[in-house]
């Protein structure tokens, strides 16, 4: 990412390999094979239901497969990651959501939870509440509601919640969940619902929770189906604990939650699995962009995309194109950046196809994978330049390779779906490209590095172009690019690129049923004059003022004009400070927006 502001052993022989590969191929061929098993290395664990459990597969050049089948090239590797770190067995959250019309004060289970607004509150002259709601379980607990939510302080507001242990009722406890001023009415106000109950259910472990909305009027029936989805979703990722590298991991105890009064019936029950599969795409996701950098290498991230076209294989095939391969495609901008790192890259290309085919609209999503990012030479360096956090560079691809789990689950029909990384790491070595270096693209342009650290964007190159050779009506690309796009909208929202008003509003409408925040920014041709090389036809960064921008223009430089074009900088948005941990961006709104082109 661009920023806005000892060896061992193993990694020893790799970078001498390298070495002998570029300056004297001949004599490389003559060793090949003791040296490989050490350059192939790559982290094993005994795991399998946790990402990164198994190492890297061992492929020949360019291995092309329908996944699926297995071989015994398919072999785990002996040595260790460094570190002597693996990924633990973890248990995600299976939680069964169902829609129920039911008498909430019959309910029995743990945790009954009340979604209340401020003004559910109100009470009149008689000192009882207004709501119906409140009314009637108040009277059911002999007043215990109103006494609690008075010696408590709880006055509705969001992000507030108080908890009651009960007993000769139905349920075991009761909460109120603060909503704030109004009824949910957007996506991500009834994910936090989601969230807050979800916080609520592990503080006292509990096995079973029903929610009900407080004031159900507030909520237009056109939204319930959207609301619910939204609850669930937050419900799902509110549990996920990403434990894996931690000595102990908390068990989920929530198993089955009741959503009371926002309808029943198959068109809820299909939603709420839609939410439990959408939210298998986030996790995936946000663990992705968790995984420490000596573990999620440019290899490993490749396998763990080719599991999923192992794992739904009816829909998906899988594209592992090594160095040579890659050389042979003349992807110059994108090895340029791979060139210093002992850890090999990985062009990585999943494609879906629906069953019984009948394909009416082709997309590719792009996703930048720099599984590390020192900045090479022009080293990060200095407060605020986030080296410690660089494993998050890879954040595009995992948004990527999350949809591409979730909709591996979802299956849409008549959209054919191209998921492609150009994954590698920017390292610092004698192999590495230095300032000043050109490096030729695949479509022929040439690039004036000029800044090693603006190198997520010559990734992308050779992966736009060979995106838009996939013959693909749209393509999107995601990627952690620039810190001047979080200087310009901070962490929570993502700039969009494009020069496509339709592509525009149509991930705007995804957004909102994502709940995820986006806002679209100028591409201002005439900034494109601080572009310019003198001796090749761009350089790879401009000054500092309009640095997203320059940097979308850089892009739109290796995009067929034939195919419409966005690209998201998803820099601020990727990480959560508070939660130290990734966010899974892009997922939802990647998966809205397929699911809108296939409909």
């Amino acid at each position: 990412m661009a920023s806005a502001a000892s060896t061992s052993a193993t990694a020893a022989v790799a970078v001498a390999s390298r070495l002998l590969l570029r300056r004297s191929p001949h004599l490389l061929r003559r060793f090949a094979r003791a040296p490989s098993a050490a350059v192939s290395s790559r982290p094993s664990s005994s795991s399998s239901s946790s990402p990164f459990g198994a190492a890297a597969l061992r492929r020949p050049p360019g291995h092309r497969a329908r996944m699926g089948h297995t071989s015994a090239a398919a072999a785990a590797s002996s040595v260790p990651a460094l570190g002597l770190t693996k990924a633990n067995a973890v248990e995600l959250p299976q939680v069964t959501f169902t829609g129920k019309d039911t008498e909430f004060s019959d309910w029995k289970g743990d945790i009954l939870a009340v979604a209340v607004t401020e003004k559910d509150l109100s009470k009149g002259s008689d000192s009882k509440y207004e709501n119906a709601v409140l009314k009637k379980l108040d009277e059911q607990l002999g007043g215990l509601l109103s006494e609690a939510s008075a010696e408590e302080d709880f006055t509705g507001k969001a992000g507030q919640s108080v908890v009651l242990r009960l007993s000769g009722q139905g349920f075991k406890r009761v909460g109120l969940i603060g909503l704030g001023q109004n009824a949910p009415s957007t996506a991500l106000a009834s994910r936090g619902i989601g969230e807050s109950v979800a916080s609520v259910a592990k503080s006292v472990q509990a096995a079973s929770v029903a929610i009900v909305i407080a004031s159900p009027a507030g909520i237009q029936d056109g939204f319930k189906l959207t609301a619910a989805t939204a609850i669930a979703s937050g419900t799902v990722l509110g549990l996920h604990d990403d434990s894996r590298f931690k000595a102990e991991s908390k068990k989920v105890h929530l198993k089955q939650v009741d959503l009371i009064g926002l309808g029943s019936g198959p068109e809820l029950d299909q939603k709420l699995k839609y939410a439990n599969d959408l939210c298998s795409g986030v996790i995936f996701g946000k663990e992705l962009v968790n995984a420490p950098a000596n573990v999620l290498t440019p290899a490993v991230l490749a396998e763990e995309a080719a599991k999923i076209a192992s794992t739904y294989s009816d829909v998906f095939t899988a594209t592992i194109l090594d160095e040579e391969k890659c050389q042979e495609l003349k992807m110059g901008s994108y090895l340029g950046v791979a060139a210093a790192s002992a850890n090999p890259p990985r062009f990585i290309h999943l494609c879906y196809k629906p069953i019984g085919g009948n394909v009416k609209r082709k997309l590719a999503i792009v996703g930048k994978g720099l599984t590390f990012d020192s900045g090479g030479y022009n080293i990060k360096t200095g407060p605020g330049c986030s080296i410690e956090l660089m494993k998050f560079d890879m954040g595009g691809s995992a948004a990527v390779f999350g949809a591409a789990k979730a909709l591996a689950q979802i299956k849409p029909p008549g959209v054919e779906v191209h998921f492609i990384v150009a994954a590698c790491e920017n390292m610092i070595s004698g192999t590495g490209m230095r300032p000043g270096d050109i490096l030729t693209a695949s479509n022929g342009k040439t690039i004036e590095v000029n800044n090693t650290d603006a190198e997520g964007r010559l990734t992308l190159a050779d992966a736009l172009v060979y995106a838009c050779n996939q013959g693909v009506d749209k393509v999107i690309d995601l990627a952690t690019l620039t810190g001047a796009c979080v200087v310009a909208l901070g962490p929570s929202i993502a700039g969009i690129f494009t020069p496509s008003d339709e592509l525009a509003k149509e991930v705007t409408a995804a957004s909102e049923l994502s709940g995820e925040k986006f806002w679209r920014l100028p591409m201002e041709e005439s900034y494109w004059e601080g572009m310019k090389s003198g001796v090749a036809d761009m350089v790879n960064t401009g000054g500092r003022q309009g640095g997203s921008i320059t940097a979308a223009l850089f892009l739109k430089q290796f995009v067929d004009e034939k195919v419409q074009w966005m690209h998201i900088d998803m820099a601020g948005p990727v990480w959560s400070d508070k939660k130290k941990a990734g966010t899974g961006f892009g997922v939802s709104t990647l998966v809205e927006w397929v699911l809108k082109n296939s409909s």
